[in-house]
Formats: structure tokens, C-alpha cells, sequence
């Protein structure tokens, strides 16, 4: 068991939908989740309560730690603020490992991969790149690496890149037509808009958008750096329970690929 003094543990997801307001809880040992409502990681079921796959691996996670966890939503860019002001204690957010992050905060091992792509109007001939979107409008999650792609490599170029505070806008956004394309994390955006009925007239424009700069090697669970303790807990965890087979079990309740990747 992972021996802590405080008295929240958060994971964090990334929504902005629900307000996500913190609470301090009981002085029971238990720990704060915070997260942002993504399907097919997290969302509410009709009850309200929280499901995905994010929450079933932080879950699971958390009983091999013998902890109690709770969820909090939050807004994307308000997560690594609210972990290093220890308002939150972990974030469970596909949260990708890259160098500009990991000189803030630590990270667990590989929780799975994160491939970012365009999504666009089926038909359209956008790709991925300058030429092809210069002029045009593109969506991304404020806070996230595809919007620090998205500025470094196309704002400055003729290229309008739009932030929004949650990914349900930028999809409203695009199927309004006031976006002409959306950078977003490939697994969430199949399963959470393409697959869904608001996104059946939309594709992936182009193939995957790979800087190992902005997007690093897979997302992790993101933790201050002193919380040693908390990551080889995390660690330790996710071992487990990939040799047992219980992440490979979990994950084809979402995914019918390898969400962990290579």
C-alpha cells in the first residue's frame, strides 16, 4: 500500500463542461482525481456518474494502491496549475509525456499512446500541412500540444488557429462550419465525434501529425515532481495489472486496436 499524509489524491481529466469546482476532502487518506469529459476516456453515463477508460484505469490503479481516488473535472489548460499548486494531487487527462511538460511536473510510465490528426468535412482536401491549410480555420484544444504545434508551426504562417476551452466546442464549431478543420488527439477523436452521429459527415484529413517535440512518447499520468513516492506507486500499478492482462481487458471495452501502442 502507498503510504500518504494528505488528505486528497486528485485525478484530473480534462472537461470544463460540469465547472469541475474543487473540494478538500475528509482527512480520511482518500485522493483527488481531476479530468475533462472525452469519450471514449471519460464522460457521465445518464446517472451522472463518471465511465471511460481513464477512469476505469485510474480505478483500478488506485484499488492496487489501496487509496481512495476522486474525480474533479477541470478545463484542459488549468490542470498542471492546479497540480503544482496542490489543489489536485494527479491528473488522468491524456496528457502527453513531452520535454517542455516534464520540466514542470513528472510523470507515471506510459499509460498509452497519442497520436494527434485532423479532422475535416469527408470530400475535403485539406491535409496536414502548411500549404494545404494556409487560410484556413482550424480548432484546438486550448492548453494541449496540438495547439502548441498549431502555433508554433501554423499560426505565424497564415494559418488561423482557434483555441476553445473544451474539445465539445471545437466539434460544434466544426459542424456549424465556422472551423474548416480540427487538430486533435486521434483515438478521441474516432471514438468520441467520427464514430458518433454528429460526426458521420466528417473524416481524418491526412495522416498522423508526428513531432516527437509537441507530442512526446505517449501520455502518463502527470504528478509534482517531489511525489516520488505517489509515481512509483503509479508504476508499480501499471505493471501489474499490464502483465495480468487486466489493461489489455479494459481497453478492448473502448478500443478495437492497440490504444497502448508500440
Amino acid at each position: 500500500m502507498y503510504e500518504e499524509d494528505r488528505s486528497r489524491f486528485v485525478f484530473a481529466d480534462r472537461s470544463g463542461r460540469d465547472g469541475g469546482q474543487l473540494r478538500r476532502a475528509p482527512a480520511n487518506g482518500s485522493y483527488w482525481n481531476r479530468y475533462h469529459l472525452r469519450p471514449p476516456f471519460s464522460s457521465k453515463d445518464a446517472k451522472g456518474e463518471f465511465i471511460g477508460f481513464d477512469i476505469d484505469l485510474g480505478n483500478e490503479m488506485c484499488k492496487r494502491m489501496q487509496v481512495k481516488c476522486t474525480w474533479v473535472a477541470s478545463d484542459f489548460d488549468a490542470l498542471i496549475p492546479s497540480l503544482k499548486a496542490k489543489k489536485i494531487d494527479a491528473i488522468i487527462s491524456s496528457l502527453s509525456i513531452t520535454d517542455k511538460r516534464q520540466q514542470e511536473i513528472a510523470f507515471s510510465d506510459k499509460l498509452y499512446a497519442a497520436d494527434s490528426r485532423l479532422i475535416a468535412a469527408k470530400g475535403s482536401p485539406i491535409q496536414p500541412t502548411l500549404e494545404s491549410l494556409k487560410g484556413k480555420h482550424v480548432g484546438v484544444l486550448q492548453g494541449s500540444t496540438q495547439e502548441a504545434y498549431a502555433n508554433d508551426n501554423w499560426r505565424t504562417k497564415g494559418v488561423d488557429v482557434v483555441a476553445y476551452a473544451n474539445q465539445d466546442l471545437i466539434y460544434s464549431d466544426l459542424t456549424a462550419g465556422r472551423l474548416d478543420a480540427a487538430l486533435q488527439d486521434e483515438v478521441a477523436a474516432s471514438e468520441g465525434f467520427l464514430k458518433q452521429p454528429a460526426g458521420k459527415e466528417y473524416a481524418f484529413a491526412g495522416p498522423s501529425v508526428k513531432d516527437k517535440k509537441y507530442f512526446g512518447d505517449g501520455t502518463g499520468v502527470g504528478l509534482r515532481k517531489d511525489d516520488t513516492e505517489l509515481k512509483a506507486a503509479f508504476d508499480k500499478a501499471l505493471i501489474e495489472l499490464r502483465q495480468d492482462g487486466t489493461y489489455d481487458k479494459m481497453a478492448k471495452k473502448y478500443f478495437d486496436f492497440n490504444v497502448y501502442g508500440d
